[in-house]
This record gives structure tokens, sequence and C-alpha cells, in this order.
């Protein structure tokens, strides 16, 4: 596998898009994690300022492939009418260390994240779960739609933003027959089975009071330690599931400052790889997913955007 770099194929997001479905990288995402795969043990990414926001290298390897994205977050973008993220992505040959394709990262991670949320979220959510609330009228707001309805029997969503006109187009972007979608607000809350939080919120996004006993919160909107879309006695009265505990305790706002404030202890966290070895799954209480992103679930996704569905 791989080759000179004026022969390394380039898989723009319309080729990703056609090749990978959601429900599909849920599947490689679970999988990764029911064959043992550690995430505390992936390479941890740097984070690197520069002036108008941040790069973030994100390395991994993953059985016969490694891969690294170059991510950019530039909070000025959706001013522009940009992506905040972007990314770029190289998929490696791990015994050669040759370039295998060079991949559409931006469209890469707007397929991946939603896939990891929906990959926990088939584990603990309400098997019933029907009402979902989004808070972000983002490209991650609107897959993670995608996602949850292809775990769960979701009829109604609602989509809550700062933005009137932004939300009205999340809303019109997955309008579907039978699928009662519209403009809610942060009292939805307390009619949900899943919330999703995928925004650029630095303080909580609504009253944890509200979240009733058996829905599941996901939260993919912050890597900083100093913001948070959760307010801290959710996590208090939760069961918290993340994705790697020395990711959360470095990255993850909403965990940090919920056990700065004493509302939670590290040793209750719940490492997102539990819920595929067979241990109990959680119950009694809301499961709260936080997210950060890592590198190992980009690699676990991008094989199967090459022709070959990565089986070469």
């Amino acid at each position: 596998m791989g080759g000179t770099f004026d022969s390394l194929p380039l898989i723009d997001g319309p080729a990703i898009a056609g090749r990978v479905s959601m429900r599909a990288a849920i599947d490689a995402i679970a999988r990764v994690l029911r064959s043992g795969h550690d995430p505390d043990a992936d390479p941890p990414r740097s984070v690197v300022d520069v002036r108008h926001g941040q790069l973030l290298l994100m390395p991994s390897e993953l059985g016969g492939w490694v891969g690294q994205k170059l991510a950019t977050v530039a909070p000025g973008n959706p001013a522009r009418g940009l992506d905040r993220i972007q990314a770029l992505y190289v998929l490696i040959d791990a015994e050669t260390l040759s370039p295998v394709a060079l991949l559409d990262g931006t469209e890469l991670t707007s397929l991946r994240t939603p896939a990891v949320s929906a990959a926990a979220l088939e584990v603990v959510a309400a098997p019933d779960a029907a009402s979902l609330v989004v808070f972000g009228t983002g490209p991650q707001g609107v897959r993670h739609v995608e996602a949850m309805r292809a775990i769960r029997p979701v009829t109604r969503v609602r989509f809550v933003g700062r933005d009137p006109e932004r939300a009205g187009r999340a809303v019109a972007s997955v309008a579907r027959p039978g699928l009662d979608v519209a403009v809610g607000s942060a009292a939805d809350v307390a009619d949900a089975d899943v919330v999703v939080c995928a925004t650029t919120a630095r303080e909580p996004l609504f009253d944890g009071a509200l979240v009733p006993d058996h829905a599941s919160v996901v939260a993919v909107g912050s890597h900083e330690p100093a913001a948070r879309e959760l307010p801290g006695d959710l996590l208090a009265r939760a069961h918290v599931v993340v994705e790697s505990t020395r990711v959360a305790l470095r990255e993850a706002g909403d965990v940090i400052l919920a056990i700065d404030e004493g509302r939670l202890s590290a040793d209750e966290l719940i490492p997102m790889a539990t819920l595929f070895d067979g241990s109990p799954v959680p119950s009694g209480r809301p499961v709260v997913v936080k997210t950060c992103g890592m590198g190992w679930q980009d690699l676990a996704v991008a094989p199967l955007a090459l022709p070959d569905g990565g089986s070469a």
C-alpha cells in the first residue's frame, strides 16, 4: 500500500459522504472499542494556539493503519460563512509508513463525532427514545440528528440556537415526512429523551434540573478546560461517560469544572470502552456522555472512505 505523493489519492467530502454511511461509521467506532482498544493509550493530541484560533495535531494507530489529522479551529469563521473547524487527514500504511490517501478532514470530523456519540448512546439510551433536543445549529448539530435517528426511533426534534435564522435553516435541512422538527427552547429539555449539545458555549446551556432521569445527554462542543455546556448539578446526579479519563481530566471543561466545584470526582468517571466490554450498563439516573475528540476515532472511520473500504 502507499505510493509517491504525486499519485496520492485525494478523497474529497462528497466521496466520503457517498462511501461511508452514518450507520457504518457508528459500527466502526463500536468495533474498535469492542476489540479491546484502550483510548487512554492513544497518542495525546497537540493543541497549538495561533493568532486566530488553534491547530490540533491528532495522530493514532489502529491495526494496519496510522493516521494524522491536522485540524484548525477558527472561532471567527462562522461569521465569514466558513466552518469553525476545518481539517486535512493523512491515512498511512502502518508497516511502511507510506501515505495511502489524503482525506477531507472536515467531512471526516463531521461524520465521526456524531458517530462516537451514537455508538455510546446505542448502549445507554432508552430503547424507545423518541424526543431529541439539539443545542447548536451548525454541521455538528445537524449531523447528530442523523446519528441519533440511526440508533433510536426519533420522531420529534427541537433545535435550540442563538440565531433564529440559522436555527430555521437547521430545521429545514433535517425535515422529513413523519418527523416533527421545529425551533425550540431550553425548556424543551424537560420532555427530552436525548439532549445533544454541539455549541461554542462557555457557560451552561440549560437548567440541569430539567433533565429527566431516563434521559441521555451528549456534549461535544468544547475541548477547553474552562468552557462548559452542561451545568455541574447535572453531572452531580448523572452517570458520566467519557471517551478517555486522561483526556477528560485535561480538556473537558464540563468534567473539570464540575470536579472543581465538588460535584463530581474523577473516580466516578466511566470510560466509554467499558460500555463495550460486558460491564453493567448505567441506569437509574441521567447518563452524560462527554467527548472532546480523539485521533483513534478518525482512524476508525477513515479507511472506510477508500475505494475498497480499507480491505486491501
